[in-house]
């Protein structure tokens, strides 16, 4: 992939880049939507990334050539200039304009430049394809103005230009995991006080990914209901967020809170709950424990949350039919849902059965095919050259 995104920026703008990037995607293990909760998440980074190969020019503008979504044309032409938010078809834009004008914003001195940006990550599939290109961006800055920042402070900026720019009022989990994680671990992450803990995967175990190839877009508004939902019922429950509630509050307070908001409040604080006894019990090897909490945190999210779908159900259903005794640990949908991606521990030698077990099964249900593959838990975002 690397030789690849510099061949292409040699190709496009006829010369060698100065600045190349890797940003890697993300899988979530446990802990979903509760980021924006102060909650804790378990997030991993995987071997697919975006590759960004880039140099400066002279000019106050960035020239964007990309691959990312298909969209393969003449470069793309951004004016430091004019940092406002764009519509429409050209809005994948926002998540680099954004973090340009964040940047801007918080004292750094632009520089102008050209980009290629290339990914074997899929876009839209629940794997933080958004983060990986704000993270991208932000490393890009760095290495042309000389300038680094610690991982927790690039991740902040880039969320805030998340909220600001694509609309997306998310949560640290995508850009601290891209940004931060750890090869050959998940990294718990207190979404709170942005303490960090890598969480060693045991040997032996395959991660795999099944994208639903239902494109999901977080920034069309039902993710943000999710978020005001759990506002609406942490402020009814007198805390500050629902981290702060416990289940017996919430159980307490059914019939007042209504019974959308109860189910919301009720999935974040037995996801938080789930989050810690999830790590114990993949440090201590217990996997038939590991798969029950997955398995609950799915659950809790189709029923409780209402963030997953049919195609998404039927692939964490098919990969429990394969079974323990067969070599699943455990599966849950990843990400944000609406569409997306799901994430199964399975043991080494048996994930290229349990793909082809999904496969058949995914088939018998709908037209249109999913897409499987395997991957590792990777070391989070680098600036590659310089180094």
């Amino acid at each position: 992939m690397v030789d690849h995104a510099e061949r292409q920026f040699r190709s496009i703008f006829g010369r060698a880049p100065d600045v190349l990037v890797r940003a890697p995607g993300r899988i979530n293990l446990i802990g979903e939507h509760v980021d924006y909760l102060g909650g804790l998440v378990m997030p991993a980074a995987i071997d697919r990334a975006i590759i960004a190969a880039a140099g400066p020019i002279a000019e106050p503008v960035v020239r964007v050539w990309t691959e990312l979504s298909g969209q393969k044309g003449a470069p793309i032409l951004i004016s430091l200039d004019d940092l406002t938010p764009r519509q429409g078809s050209d809005s994948w834009q926002n998540y680099l304009i954004g973090v340009l004008a964040v940047m801007r914003d918080a004292g750094v001195k632009l520089p102008g430049f050209e980009v290629a940006l290339t990914a074997d990550l899929p876009t839209g599939a629940g794997l933080s394809s958004s983060a990986a290109l704000e993270t991208a961006t932000a490393l890009i800055v760095e290495a042309l103005t000389e300038v680094s920042q610690e991982p927790i402070k690039r991740a902040l900026l880039c969320q805030k230009a998340e909220h600001d720019y694509a609309g997306v009022p998310c949560g640290i989990m995508d850009q601290l995991a891209v940004g931060a994680c750890v090869a050959g671990h998940a990294l718990m992450i207190d979404c709170r006080d942005l303490s960090l803990t890598p969480v060693p995967i045991p040997e032996g175990i395959a991660i795999v990914v099944a994208d639903s190839r239902v494109k999901h877009a977080l920034g069309d508004g039902e993710y943000r209901k999710r978020r005001e939902d759990c506002e609406a019922a942490a402020t009814m429950l007198g805390v500050p967020a629902l981290r702060d509630a416990t289940l017996a509050q919430v159980n307490a307070a059914a019939e007042s809170l209504g019974d959308r908001l109860f189910r919301r409040a009720r999935h974040a604080v037995t996801e938080i709950a789930r989050v810690t006894e999830f790590a114990a019990s993949l440090s201590g090897e217990d996997f038939s424990s590991a798969g029950r909490l997955m398995r609950a945190s799915h659950d809790s999210l189709r029923d409780d949350f209402e963030v997953s779908c049919p195609e998404l159900d039927a692939l964490v259903e098919a990969a429990y039919d394969f079974g323990p005794e067969r070599g699943l640990i455990g599966s849950r949908m990843t990400g944000g849902g609406f569409g997306g991606s799901t994430v199964s521990l399975v043991r080494e030698d048996a994930k290229d059965a349990f793909m082809e077990h999904l496969k058949i099964a995914f088939s018998k249900k709908f037209t249109h095919p999913a897409s499987f593959f395997t991957t590792r838990a990777a070391d989070g975002a680098r600036i590659l050259r310089p180094n």
